[in-house]
Parts: C-alpha cells; structure tokens; sequence
C-alpha cells in the first residue's frame, strides 16, 4: 500500500518541486492538496496547485485554505517567487474543478478516511490545520505523522532577523499546532532552515531540470524549469549568488523515505509578542523550561544525496521511457 499523504503548501517554486516529487514517487498516494495563502495568496496558489494537479494527473481533492492568517494581515514573497508563485513559468488554462470544502475541512475529512495511516505535511503557513484542529482536536491522533517545512533554530531567518518565512506568516497557527501536536504517538518532524539551507541546487542542478524539459516534453518539466530560473535570479539579487535554497522538498522526500537526515529531539515554541522577534521559533537546548520535547529536529542533512534522488526521481516520473 502506498503512503497516503495529505499536502498543504503555498505554491511557491520550491512546493512545485516537492509536489511533483510526491506525485512521481512510486510509494506515495496523495489523497488532498490544500491551498494555503503564503507565498502569493491562497487564490494565486489554489491556480497554481490545480495546474500542477491536473498536469501532473493527481486525482485527490484541491481545496482553497484560508484568505489570511489568524490574527495579522497576510503577507506575500512576490519578490522571490514571482506576482503568480511560480517565476517566469506561464501556466495553461485550468479544466479541472476546486473540491468545495474549505481546506481545513479536507484535513479533517482526511485524516478520518485514514485513521493512523495520513502522514501530513505542511510546506507554507499553518493557518488551515489549525483551523482544521477547531473542527477536530482529535487530528494528532488520527495521523501518523506531522512533518513540517519551518523555523529556524539557532540560525538567521530568511524573512525577519530571526523569523522563518512559513511561522512568521502566521505565527499564531504555528503556535496552535506545535501545542496541539504535543504529545502525540509520533512527534512532529520538523525541517527548520540549518537543515534545508543545506540543499543548494547550483547551475548544473538547474541544467538537470532544462534538459529533463527539453527531452522530455512534459509541461510540469518546463514549468519547473522556468520557475527555478527565477528563484536564481531572486537568490542572486538578495546576495546569495547565482544558486537557490530549496526548502520543500527535503521534508517531503525525508517524510516519505526516512532518509536522507537525522533528527533530534527538541521542545520549542513560537514568539508571539516580540517586537524583534515575533515568529521566531525557539529551541530549548537546556531544557530551562521542564517541558518533554515537543518535535523533532531534521539535522545532519546529505544534500548531495538528497539532490541525487531528488532529480533521479522525477526523471523517472516524468520520463518513465528512457528508464526502460
């Protein structure tokens, strides 16, 4: 039986590529796509994920997520992924149709249709799974497992000085949900920025995905080709040089393989009220609080090797024909 997975992202060019992995690996079955506003706004991601679901033959529900966050006015990173999400990619009309629920409903109705089996993963803000939580609080025991893209522990942020962009969205979501999660059967995976700022994809990663578009033809090839070329050209404008960090898909391959990194545990929380620091997430290394870890820690990243299955995945998935 293939892993049943639920994904909520805000598509964005590194979800594309983690959602097309997910698609392309032969040992997953998504069963819900939720649209989260982050990147671009939910309705700008919703187009984006009903594109690469229809290309991409995903036949799961896609549902629309929340307008904004919980609390705050939303904020989007047009600069880094472009005004539609996806770079210089040009999408094609989209035939297929919207699930009618809202996105925190395809959590729970998910997560019901598949008691202890859904593994969950959040690749943008938390808004929609803790609404999703509202409706049933009994979500961290019905999935397997939570495994998340954000944070930062002990590292910079990459949207305040302190602040990962997928918490300091929405913050109190995040908050919400690590606190629910608390003392679930299996803690939370959690993949903060010392861990997938490890995986640098250089010009010859970006050569892999142009060739795979050319000799293959497949839209979704081109589309993330395109994509990456501008998520170089933003990483190079903001003084990285000419390469990307790319978040998604390290949790998304580490949540289906168990490879690929080590974790450790860690109780951590999310600043709410910092005037420096608000959406930092905090790691208790000494244990000052007295409270049991919380999440686990994706640490000692093989990036290489991750790239290396990475790319040989979804040339296989999109290519199945050179492969025999």
């Amino acid at each position: 039986m293939n892993l049943p997975l639920l994904v909520d992202c805000d598509t964005g060019i590194d979800d594309a590529i983690a959602l097309t992995y997910l698609a392309t690996h032969p040992g997953t079955e998504i069963v819900g796509i939720v649209s989260t506003g982050g990147n671009v706004p939910a309705s700008a991601v919703h187009r984006n994920n009903l594109a690469l679901g229809e290309l991409l033959e995903i036949q799961a529900p896609i549902a629309l997520g929340a307008a904004q966050p919980l609390v705050e006015p939303p904020m989007y990173a047009d600069d880094t992924h472009g005004p539609g999400g996806l770079g210089h990619a040009v999408l094609p009309a989209i035939t297929r149709t919207e699930d009618p629920r809202s996105g925190a409903q395809l959590w729970v109705d998910a997560a019901r249709a598949h008691p202890g089996e859904l593994v969950g993963l959040v690749l943008g803000p938390h808004t929609n799974l803790a609404l999703a939580l509202q409706i049933d609080p009994e979500l961290p025991r019905l999935l397997k497992r939570l495994h998340i893209m954000g944070g930062a522990i002990h590292h910079r942020g990459n949207t305040g000085p302190t602040s990962e962009w997928n918490i300091a969205v929405d913050p109190e979501a995040a908050q919400q949900v690590l606190a629910a999660f608390t003392g679930a059967a299996q803690r939370p995976v959690l993949g903060s920025l010392e861990a997938t700022e490890t995986v640098r994809f250089t010009q010859g990663t970006l050569d892999r995905f142009t060739a795979l578009a050319a000799a293959t033809g497949h839209p979704v090839a081109s589309i993330l080709a395109d994509a990456l070329r501008f998520y170089f050209e933003f990483h190079e404008a903001d003084g990285f040089g000419w390469m990307a960090h790319v978040h998604d898909p390290l949790v998304a391959a580490h949540a289906v393989t168990g490879d690929f990194a080590g974790t450790r545990p860690l109780a951590v929380d999310v600043e709410l009220t910092g005037t420096l620091t608000r959406g930092q997430t905090v790691g208790d290394e000494l244990g000052r609080w007295g409270r049991a870890p919380n999440v686990e820690v994706l640490t000692d990243v093989r990036a290489e090797e991750f790239t290396r299955h990475l790319l040989e995945t979804l040339e296989v998935g999109l290519f199945p024909s050179a492969h025999g």
